[in-house]
C-alpha cells in the first residue's frame, strides 16, 4: 500500500530543499506544500539582486565613426568618401535612438530646448563590383545590432506572384532572435534598388506591380510606420497572429549600379551649358566622376519616384576602381582572394605563391570586363580550376607557383614537388 503524504504521522519537509522541519528554524505552511526560513531568505536575495527589466533599453557603446570606418578599411579598398559617409549615418542614427529612449516614449510635447531629430536614410550609388554589398556585409560582422541584407527584385505589390515589402522587416525579425525591441533598432540594406524603377521614367498608366508598386509600398517603412509582419513571413492571412513592428527607428541602407544614370547626368549638365565656360563646366559621360554630380531630378528621370528620392536624403557615389584599387584588393584586405586560396592549399599541405605579374594580369583583364571587383574571382577560379582538382590526390606537391602565363594565356601554374624542393635545396 502506497504511503500517504498527508498522514499526519509523516515529517515535515519543505517543498523547496526537502529538508525535515527539525533541521530548519521555522517552516511555514501552504496550501499542500511548505518552505523552510532559508529558502524564504534565498528567494529575497535572488530578488533584491535581479537586474531590473526594461522594455527599451539604451545601446551602450556606438561605435565612433572613426572606427567604423577602421573596420570598413580592412576589407573595402578605397571608397573613402563612402565609407566616412556610412559611418558617420550609423553614428548619428543610434545617437537620435538613444536620445529618443532617454526622453521616453510617454512624452507628448517636447521641451522648448528639444530638437526633433530625424532618421536619414542612405542611398549609395556605383557601377557593379566597386563595393555597395560588400560595405554592407562587412558592416554587418562590426556592428551589434541586428542586420539583414534584402533584395529588391523579388519584390511585388501587395496581392500579387512575389513577396511583399514587409518580407524585409520579417528577415530582420529572425534576425533579432525574433526580439521585437531589437528589431526596431536594426539596419536594414535593400540592394538592387535601380531594378524597382519605373520602366519609362514617367508615371504609369497601368499598374507596375514590381516596380513603382514596389516603391509606394516602401514609403512608409522607409519613413517610419507601425508594420503588421506574419513572424513566419509568406503571406498575410486574415487567421494567423501577426507582431507589430515600429520602423521609426530602422536605418535603411539603399544601393544600387543605376546603369544608365550617368546618360542622364551628362544630358542634364551638357544642355545647360552654353558659352566659353562650357568645355569647363561639361562633364564626360564616361568619367569616373560622373555621379559624383547626381541630383535628385536625375534619380527622378531614372525611375524612382519622388517620394521616394525624399527618403533617401544621404545619397553618396561609388568610383570604379582603377588598377591600382584592384591589385590592393588582390592582397590587402583580410579576405583577400590571394590570401583565400593560400588558406585553402595550406590545408592540403601545400605553399601557394602568386607572381607579381599574375596579379597584374588579373588586374588588366578585369578592367577590360568593366565587372569590377567580382572579375577577379572569376579569372582566378579559371586559373586555379587544374590545381585544385588535383592537388588532394597528389601527395608529392610541395609548392604552387602562379605565373602571369597562367593567368593572361590560360597555361598551367608551375608546380613542384618535395623531390624537386629537395634537390635544390641539396644543390
Amino acid at each position: 500500500m502506497p504511503k500517504d503524504t498527508k498522514h499526519p504521522r509523516m515529517p515535515r519537509r519543505c517543498s523547496f530543499c526537502g529538508k525535515p522541519a527539525s533541521q530548519v528554524h521555522r517552516l511555514f505552511s501552504g496550501h499542500e506544500s511548505f518552505i523552510c526560513d532559508e529558502c524564504v531568505e534565498l528567494c529575497s536575495d535572488m530578488l533584491s539582486h535581479a537586474p531590473e527589466v526594461t522594455v527599451e533599453e539604451k545601446i551602450s557603446r556606438i561605435p565612433t565613426p572613426a572606427e567604423t570606418k577602421n573596420f570598413l578599411d580592412q576589407y573595402v579598398i578605397g571608397q573613402e568618401q563612402t565609407k566616412k559617409t556610412v559611418s558617420v549615418a550609423v553614428y548619428n542614427h543610434y545617437k537620435r535612438v538613444n536620445a529618443q529612449l532617454q526622453h521616453g516614449p510617454s512624452r507628448k510635447e517636447p521641451a522648448d530646448d528639444d530638437v526633433e531629430l530625424e532618421k536619414s536614410n542612405i542611398l549609395l550609388l556605383g557601377p557593379t563590383g566597386t563595393g555597395k554589398t560588400l560595405i554592407a556585409r562587412t558592416l554587418s560582422k562590426f556592428l551589434k545590432v541586428p542586420f539583414t541584407i534584402a533584395d529588391a527584385t523579388v519584390l511585388t505589390e501587395a496581392g500579387y506572384v512575389g513577396e511583399d515589402v514587409e518580407n524585409i522587416l520579417v528577415r530582420l525579425f529572425q534576425a533579432a532572435d525574433f526580439n521585437q525591441q531589437k528589431t526596431e533598432r536594426g539596419i536594414i540594406y535593400i540592394d538592387e534598388l535601380d531594378k524597382i524603377a519605373r520602366k519609362d521614367g514617367n508615371p504609369s498608366i497601368t499598374r507596375d506591380v514590381s516596380g513603382e508598386g514596389v516603391q509606394q509600398g516602401l514609403l512608409k517603412i522607409l519613413e517610419g510606420t507601425v508594420a503588421n509582419i506574419p513572424p513566419k513571413g509568406g503571406r498575410k492571412h486574415p487567421e494567423q497572429s501577426f507582431v507589430q513592428i515600429n520602423t521609426s527607428n530602422i536605418l535603411f541602407i539603399c544601393g544600387g549600379a543605376f546603369d544608365g544614370l550617368d546618360r542622364v547626368i551628362a544630358r542634364r549638365m551638357g544642355a545647360k551649358v552654353v558659352g566659353f565656360e562650357a568645355e569647363k563646366r561639361l562633364v564626360d559621360q564616361n568619367s569616373e566622376e560622373i555621379y559624383d554630380h547626381v541630383l535628385p531630378v536625375d534619380l527622378i528621370s531614372y525611375g524612382l519616384i519622388p517620394e521616394m528620392v525624399g527618403r533617401l536624403p544621404v545619397t553618396t557615389a561609388l568610383r570604379p576602381l582603377d588598377e591600382a584599387a584592384l591589385l590592393e584588393i588582390l592582397t590587402g584586405p583580410r579576405n583577400a582572394l590571394t590570401k583565400q586560396y593560400s588558406k585553402l592549399l595550406e590545408m592540403e599541405g601545400v605553399k601557394l605563391r602568386f607572381e607579381q605579374g599574375a596579379l597584374k594580369a588579373a588586374v588588366e583583364i578585369a578592367r577590360e570586363r568593366k565587372t569590377g571587383a567580382r572579375a577577379l574571382r572569376s579569372i582566378f577560379e579559371k586559373a586555379m580550376l587544374d590545381v585544385m582538382y588535383e592537388i588532394p590526390s597528389k601527395p608529392e606537391v610541395a609548392e604552387v607557383v602562379v605565373t602571369r602565363a597562367a593567368i593572361a594565356d590560360g597555361k598551367r601554374p608551375r608546380i613542384i614537388t618535395h623531390a624537386k624542393k629537395d634537390k635544390k635545396k641539396a644543390g
